[in-house]
């Protein structure tokens, strides 16, 4: 016999086939506690996608309404928050972090309720690899956008006479204002996607903890890099809700520019999620049909034994690696004084997106260390080290063109040792550091979990990861700039030598770049050594590399 629970969307209904057991059929309450945490409208595997029915149950209004109220307060509580940080005569170098923060809040209080996208932008592309029904994400719009527009009144009100005009931030045109807010609303995207619906992300019975975290994350790295070219919508309600109300005659326009760009984000993000997760779409289980699925043992089919394929490795490799570099880049051109912030929460939110993918080491130091580890093949090794340094490459030719249009053109970023400090002075803490964040890597991502956990998640290797990141970039950003990453290295010389000017010393980018590789190799390279002392019992019978 079967059992049915509600699930947190009305209209679906999953179906839990086999004997009735407890071992193998929650009970009414269980099932229905556990689908409240089906966050962003996740959807099972494409076995159980086949055995799902839509069954039509009373449902009272306040019950029907209360997804859309979450949307509209949460919305509402964002916008209310960026909209103050504008507009406020405050320190605005934690601006970022108060928004991600706001983010992060009303994703975790409004996930269980609507699955807490805030974000017309979010919407879409959740409506796009099938998570969301096509009906509900436009109503989910209406809510959104006349929340954002409401709190845009509101806090205009309170701050008058100052606005907040969405607008291209000067000296920047408006096309390097719509690649911004399509680039990082792409990056919001596909972390939402990763994290908070991804399957192997979130297993039925043991759903992650981070999501939140990873998307208000995503939010502070977009701030950060892009808050002084574009104002870092990342959002078309908040884009038209600023519009709207700070606007003599309503809107300026540019609104409809940015909402575009973010919208092709939100495409662009669903696009790639579809290349690295293919697993979320039956293309790994070779179940097509409901006679495949009948051939099962019911609810055996899960994707945790799942092993990505070689380019959707490659892929995420080289996809962290430019959201990296470009975020460290941009930071650094705009002249931003928390770019280590950023660079963590940019590697924060990506390693916790990626991390089951290819093992998200964005790093040919770290990718050392995990050859040496026996937890990547000489193979894939190499693979990922030159997807790495493309992706540097890539991202230093576009944070060179965003410098050239910039309020700091005239300035040369160069790679070396900082003002008073020799090379062997900064070639040393880099080696130092990069140790630090390699051996948190090998710490905290490839030891299993303590046998008295009740989870098999693990909660806290991103941030782990990233704050390695910022403590680095923070200690040592004067002494050698805190890269702590070759492929790093590698997009600022190449940024440095596709912008530069003629006053500027003479300069020697790829000599620097290759000195500072060395010795982040080699911070790597200890990293391995000491790691294999620290745990021995990881080791037992294990090949020194894997073929």
């Amino acid at each position: 016999p079967c059992r049915l629970w509600p699930a947190d969307l009305p209209t679906v209904l999953r179906v839990c086939v086999g004997p009735r057991t407890s071992d193998s059929c929650a009970s009414a309450s269980d099932g229905a506690m556990l689908d409240t945490r089906l966050r962003y409208g996740a959807t099972e595997s494409r076995a159980e996608a086949l055995l799902s029915q839509s069954v039509p149950g009373p449902k009272s209004f306040s019950q029907a309404a209360a997804p859309f109220v979450a949307e509209f307060v949460g919305t509402f509580a964002l916008v209310f928050t960026v909209g103050c940080c504008v507009l406020s005569v405050g320190d605005p170098s934690w601006n970022a972090i108060a928004i991600g923060l706001a983010l992060m809040a009303m994703v975790y209080a409004t996930g269980p309720v609507s699955g807490g996208h805030l974000n017309p932008a979010v919407s879409l592309t959740l409506c796009i690899v099938g998570k969301l029904p096509w009906p509900l994400m436009l109503g989910y719009w209406v809510v959104q956008v006349s929340g954002g527009i409401a709190a845009g009144f509101c806090v205009c009100a309170l701050s008058t006479p100052r606005k907040a005009f969405i607008e291209p931030g000067p000296p920047f045109t408006w096309q390097y204002s719509v690649t911004a807010e399509f680039i990082y609303t792409a990056l919001l995207c596909f972390v939402v996607l990763n994290c908070a619906v991804a399957r192997r992300n979130n297993p039925r019975d043991d759903r992650n903890q981070f999501y939140g975290l990873a998307i208000g994350l995503a939010v502070v790295a977009g701030v950060y890099s892009v808050g002084g070219i574009s104002g870092a919508c990342l959002n078309p309600a908040v884009a038209v809700g600023f519009d709207v109300s700070s606007s003599p005659a309503g809107a300026t326009g540019w609104s409809l520019c940015w909402m575009l760009a973010e919208l092709m984000g939100a495409l662009v993000a669903a696009v790639l999620f579809r290349i690295v997760r293919q697993e979320e779409f039956g293309n790994s289980s070779g179940l097509s049909t409901a006679s495949d699925v009948e051939a099962i043992t019911p609810f055996a089919f899960t994707f945790q034994a799942f092993e990505p394929g070689f380019a959707s490795k490659c892929l995420s490799e080289f996809l962290g690696t430019f959201v990296l570099v470009l975020t460290v880049g941009l930071n650094i051109i705009v002249g931003s004084p928390a770019g280590p912030w950023a660079a963590a929460a940019a590697l924060t939110c990506m390693v916790y997106s990626l991390g089951n993918v290819s093992g998200a080491q964005f790093n040919p130091a770290v990718t050392l260390a995990m050859v040496l580890r026996s937890r990547c093949c000489v193979r894939d090794g190499i693979a990922f080290v030159a997807a790495q340094l493309l992706a540097g490459v890539l991202a230093g030719l576009t944070v060179a063109s965003f410098h050239s249009a910039g309020p700091m053109r005239n300035t040369t970023f160069e790679l070396g040792p900082g003002i008073g400090y020799s090379p062997a002075t900064a070639g040393f803490v880099e080696l130092l550091f990069t140790f630090v964040l390699v051996y948190a890597v090998l710490a905290s991502s490839t030891v299993a979990s303590p046998a008295g956990w009740q989870t098999k998640q693990n909660n806290y290797f991103g941030l782990a990861i990233g704050s390695c990141m910022a403590a680095g970039g923070f200690a040592i950003g004067s002494v050698s700039g805190g890269e702590l990453n070759p492929a790093v290295c590698l997009g600022i010389a190449t940024a440095s030598l596709s912008h530069h000017v003629a006053q500027a010393p003479p300069h020697a980018p790829l000599t620097n770049c290759l000195a500072f590789s060395t010795w982040e190799l080699a911070g790597g390279l200890i990293a391995a050594a000491v790691f294999r002392k620290t745990h021995p019992g990881e080791f037992k019978g294990a090949p020194l590399l894997v073929k």
